[in-house]
């Protein structure tokens, strides 16, 4: 995906995909496939895994950038959690 436009991407979203800034340049995943890979793999895809963050570290937007790859991995474990648990109530 070439240089795009706000209403594209904002259609693309309408679409159910989401649109990255990647080193290749933009991306469009569908949520769903990209939710449904392992989380180092999410993260990487949209440049919030640990590494990305700081090695583009630039004023103080690292920092939240930080904390919400904190919180994602966490979000991911307890799901996986919890739909051990359903599994085993099944």
């Amino acid at each position: 995906m070439d240089k795009v436009t706000f209403d594209q991407i904002i259609e693309e979203y309408k679409k159910g995909n989401i649109v990255c800034s990647t080193c290749t340049g933009l991306m469009v995943y569908n949520i769903d496939e990209i939710i449904n890979q392992d989380i180092d793999g999410l993260l990487y895809d949209i440049n919030r895994d640990e590494a990305t963050i700081l090695a583009l570290m630039d004023g103080d937007k690292w920092v939240n950038d930080y904390a919400l790859t904190k919180v994602v991995r966490r979000m991911s474990k307890r799901i996986k959690d919890l739909e051990s648990e359903i599994e085993k109530h099944k």
